[in-house]
């Protein structure tokens, strides 16, 4: 029992690790695209390297806590989820160098007039993430149930972007390898977003076991409440 619980802290440990890792590697690349900076951009590629040795080794731990202990249902939704959980963050982690390229590539060219502004939906996008961790940090399901309802607000200001992007590139054909630049950042960003996402229903279903997968969030919310009535009952 006790390897048992050492294995399974460590699980958690290394979630939150990998957490930290992918929410510094996002936030570096978004300041490598929005104030061109190339040094922080490279980082994010240096950075690519712990976080996908972080997931080969929450895959391992969490397939020793399977073959070998047969955890009880609570402890199984923890390995479940800490699996999902380290796919998006390495997924994350890929976004965050996709970013950090396009930020490389738009270095190398003149800025754009007018300006095509992503530090909204950066922002948003980061707060989305730095919230998911929290929730499963604190294995809090309204924080969880929070990150959801940001979603709409990301696919809004991507759509926004794209909009500028394809107006400025109709008008000024010279435009068009830096706006692509921008669409696809501002895709990178709003797939960080869907990401931090699945994380945060990935935290409902660890601490509910509800899944609340592929429905709208005030449907999950009221889903929510059904166990719990019919327990009461």
């Amino acid at each position: 029992m006790r390897r048992f619980e050492e294995v399974f802290a460590g699980l958690n440990n290394a979630i939150l690790d990998m957490g930290g890792m992918v929410a510094q590697s996002v936030h570096r690349a978004v300041v490598a695209l929005v104030e061109r900076d190339a040094e922080k951009a490279d980082r994010v590629m240096l950075d690519e390297i712990g976080i996908d040795d972080c997931d080969i080794r929450i895959d391992a731990m969490a397939a020793s806590l399977i073959a070998l202990e047969q955890p009880v249902a609570g402890d199984m939704r923890l390995i479940v989820a800490a699996i999902k959980i380290s796919t998006d963050l390495e997924r994350m982690g890929d976004l965050a160098v996709n970013i950090a390229k396009r930020g490389l590539s738009l270095m190398a060219q003149p800025e754009l007039h007018p300006a095509i502004v992503l530090t909204g939906l950066a922002g948003l996008v980061d707060s989305m993430v730095l919230s998911s961790l929290d929730a499963f940090i604190r294995r809090d399901a309204n924080v969880a149930h929070g990150v959801l309802a940001s979603n709409d607000a990301v696919d809004s200001l991507r759509a926004e972007i794209q909009q500028q992007a394809v107006q400025m590139m109709k008008s000024d054909p010279d435009s068009i390898e830096r706006a692509l630049d921008h669409l696809v950042a501002a895709r990178s960003l709003e797939r960080i977003g869907d990401h931090a996402r699945n994380i945060a229903e990935g935290v409902i279903y660890l601490v509910q076991g509800i899944d609340v997968r592929h429905r709208p969030p005030i449907l999950s919310r009221a889903i929510d409440t059904e166990p719990r009535a019919q327990a009461s009952g």
